[in-house]
């Protein structure tokens, strides 16, 4: 790898040198893109626990009495009613519907809202925020690189954790709590983006090597969490279902497309609901209509090529639609994908143009993965 000393370096970064990780630049970090093998790291995060550097996940602190309603006219989710400690994931949206990011929104009380965004979006969502603030009065605070942050995913996390702690293991999914550890003030939610159990931690960079001690130093066995790349995470978050910014959301694709009507509020600030409505609305609703033409699914295939990125999907040797992301599923055995197709289409298989080849692919439903 060239130049990398232009690239922003974690807090853990000698963590991942001392356990033989391969460094990659990722957004302009300097990321674990594995330790050894991306395969046994997806199979140690199913069967047992994985730990994840992702650090280079935007965290981005609004404080002031229009906290809520910024993060409102920002988010497709409402904000406005949420619970202290609760968090939302929500998409932000351009004017066209399409997605310039999904995000965690996180209250931590009354006018103090944490949103955490996607590394390689930070910089946009700075100035999304910065173009759309109006009269609204907020402070906003960058904490990205003053703070760390890991994510320990796995069936035998929580019963690790109920070791240090009582709480951590009750917390509900989309809940966090805030602990101090030592002078250091963590704040632990039950999240991820691996599809099992576990939890992500936010705590102060100047701690992140310390705590990474105190942790292995606490586990009876060592190899009961293992340090995991972006590869694994990567793997993980398709057989999961889960989108990725870049592939599954862009600019000129809507989140009801993407199956997250969920995560939209269609009738934000409309008649007695007091929330500020959101950027993109009014086209979202339109979609919601008319429909956009789309539509995401599941495809697995045989064998063991793996479709990718921007490949086309065939009906007949006429394109349907376009590969989104894929893999060889370490889980399963066999080639797995999300895609783009007509939203017309009610088949059951299609076929992946690989070029030279096209090979027939099953629709199936999402996710792939399910605890």
């Amino acid at each position: 790898m060239t130049s990398t000393h232009q690239h922003i370096k974690t807090p853990f970064h000698d963590y991942h040198l001392d356990n033989g990780a391969k460094m990659v630049d990722f957004a302009g970090w300097e990321m674990p893109l594995h330790y050894g093998s991306i395969i046994d790291e997806h199979l140690q995060v199913r069967k047992s626990g994985g730990l994840f550097d992702v650090s280079h996940m935007g965290r981005l602190r609004f404080k002031g009495k229009d906290s809520c309603k910024i993060l409102d006219r920002l988010c497709t989710r409402q904000i406005l009613g949420m619970q202290d400690g609760q968090i939302r994931y929500s998409v932000v949206c351009n004017s066209e519907g399409g997605c310039r990011d999904d995000v965690l929104v996180y209250k931590i009380k009354d006018c103090e809202y944490l949103m955490v965004c996607n590394g390689a979006n930070r910089s946009k969502i700075l100035g999304h925020i910065d173009e759309h603030r109006g009269n609204f009065v907020f402070k906003l605070k960058d904490e990205t690189e003053s703070t760390a942050m890991i994510a320990l995913q796995g069936p035998k996390v929580m019963d690790l954790l109920s070791k240090v702690s009582s709480e951590i293991p009750k917390l509900k999914r989309y809940r966090f709590i805030s602990k101090n550890l030592l002078i250091a003030k963590l704040l632990i939610s039950r999240t991820g983006y691996t599809g099992e159990d576990g939890v992500e931690v936010i705590l102060p960079a100047k701690f992140a090597n310390k705590a990474i001690e105190m942790m292995t130093q606490n586990m009876d066995d060592s190899t009961i969490v293992l340090p995991s790349g972006l590869g694994a995470r990567d793997s993980l978050r398709l057989e999961a279902g889960m989108p990725l910014y870049g592939h599954e959301l862009t600019e000129d694709i809507d989140p009801l497309s993407a199956g997250l009507i969920f995560a939209v509020k269609l009738d934000k600030g409309v008649g007695e609901n007091d929330a500020e409505p959101f950027i993109g609305q009014d086209a979202l609703l339109q979609i919601a209509e008319h429909g956009s033409g789309k539509k995401l699914v599941g495809l697995t295939l045989e064998g063991k090529r793996s479709p990718r990125q921007h490949m086309s999907v065939l009906l007949d040797g006429t394109s349907i639609g376009f590969v989104t992301s894929g893999c060889l599923s370490p889980t399963f055995g066999y080639p797995i994908a999300m895609a783009y197709i007509r939203s017309d289409f009610e088949g059951g298989t299609v076929s992946v143009d690989f070029g030279k080849q096209q090979l027939p692919a099953t629709i199936v439903p999402l996710p792939f993965y399910k605890k």
